[in-house]
């Protein structure tokens, strides 16, 4: 079987999209970075791959907001094809910046305009950069985080990656609707829970600097009804060798962020290459 064509969309200003295309290489993908200008001459086609993502960086230098102008484009230049491209069940991921701009333009949590809930300036009033710990949640509908036990380890860099609401029942909501796909959890968290008897999926103990920017919740990632349409503010791109864990020369491993692009490379081959 033909690997699925990966579209790796890069806007001006986007600096991780050979990562992703490794992530995806390695995830048994065919990725292809492609320039947002191929795609509104036409060189390009949302309809000839299989899978999106939208990689990390400072899209248009985050002018007027960190993804603001990149959703600008998702929303006004690419609105229809995007559109038939979501509804089609095709994976789209993503990532840091990328997040920015799907939250912004409506399709996290979707399914479209008016936007919902943003990605704003850390609580701590700077760039956090710094590895993490994710949890995935359970009785999520994301595919990316179908059937992943173990915890994700990658790190964090940005400015402006607290997802906040407006109400606090939209995060009651999104949580009720399993459209959280992963939570900010400290290293402790595992051994606390197993004391207290409870549901790791559900443990608040992050805090900070294991919540590096104060996100509602401890919320890392959500994804659409559908489960298909998937974002998260860590770099899992940076972590799909073992020899990249934090503490690999002290014998640490596992915690891959491979795992999540292999969920979504595998979901694509079902539409075929």
């Amino acid at each position: 079987m033909k690997r699925p064509r990966v579209l790796i969309m890069h806007a001006p200003g986007t600096n991780r999209d050979r990562e992703a295309a490794l992530a995806c290489e390695l995830a048994g993908g065919d990725p292809e970075i492609v320039h947002i200008n191929q795609l509104v001459a036409g060189e390009e086609a949302f309809a000839a791959y299989q899978m999106l993502v939208l990689p990390g960086g400072f899209s248009y230098g985050d002018d007027l907001g960190a993804g603001r102008l990149w959703a600008n484009d998702l929303y006004h230049r690419f609105r229809d094809d995007l559109d038939a491209f979501v509804a089609a069940g095709k994976p789209v991921m993503g990532i840091c910046n990328g997040f920015q701009a799907l939250v912004k333009a409506g399709y996290l949590p979707g399914p479209g305009a008016p936007q919902r809930v943003t990605l704003t300036r850390n609580r701590s009033g700077h760039f956090e950069c710094r590895w993490v710990r994710l949890r995935p949640v359970l009785g999520s509908h994301c595919l990316f985080t179908r059937d992943l036990e173990e915890d994700i380890l990658c790190p964090v860099a940005h400015g402006e990656g607290r997802f906040a609401v407006a109400e606090e029942a939209m995060a009651h909501s999104l949580r009720d609707d399993g459209l959280i796909a992963l939570n900010y959890v400290a290293p402790a968290c595992t051994s606390q829970a197993a004391e207290l008897s409870v549901d790791v999926s559900v443990c608040e103990c992050a805090g900070y600097p294991h919540n590096p920017n104060g996100s509602v919740d401890d919320i890392a990632g959500i994804c659409s009804r559908a489960g298909n349409v998937f974002g998260l503010m860590p770099h899992p791109e940076d972590h799909i060798f073992p020899e990249q864990h934090p503490r690999w020369a002290r014998g640490e491993r596992g915690g891959m962020g491979i795992h999540l692009f292999r969920n979504g490379v595998r979901a694509a081959a079902l539409f075929g290459s």
